[in-house]
């Protein structure tokens, strides 16, 4: 395992935790603080109540529990992490399909995306290069 791993791990899931819990109350509270209704035609929805509480309670909830079992190196942590990663994954993908693009979006993207390869690093999976080419 890279020692760097884990705590940078940590921090990214706490940074996407409050991230998400912000966004899921200006949801709830400023129905989408400033992000127009029009963008939930079409879809079950008619304010960001409902979106609002999803983002904040699961995607903010799972990236929380992850940060909070990482951080611990609980036996779950990985599985959290995982878990925490492919939500929010799918959470910019079901916004996208919505919404259309946002820069904004393309930063969760990665942050989830980070949160899995970092995953892979503590377990070995991934590591950093260490084979020497042959010269020729």
């Amino acid at each position: 395992m890279i020692l760097w791993a884990r705590p940078v791990l940590v921090v990214v899931l706490y940074f996407g935790t409050i991230s998400a819990v912000a966004g899921g109350f200006l949801g709830v509270v400023a129905n989408g603080a400033g992000v127009p209704l029009e963008y939930l035609q079409g879809t079950p929805f008619t304010s960001y109540v409902v979106p609002g509480l999803i983002l904040g309670v699961l995607v903010g909830g799972t990236q929380g529990f992850a940060a909070i079992t990482t951080q611990r190196q609980n036996r779950y942590g990985h599985v959290a992490t995982a878990v925490a990663g492919f939500g929010m994954i799918l959470w910019i993908f079901v916004e996208l399909a919505i919404t259309g693009y946002s820069w904004l979006q393309a930063v969760y993207l990665a942050l989830g995306i980070i949160e899995l390869l970092l995953v892979l690093v503590i377990l070995g999976v991934l590591s950093p290069a260490t084979r020497r080419f042959p010269s020729r």
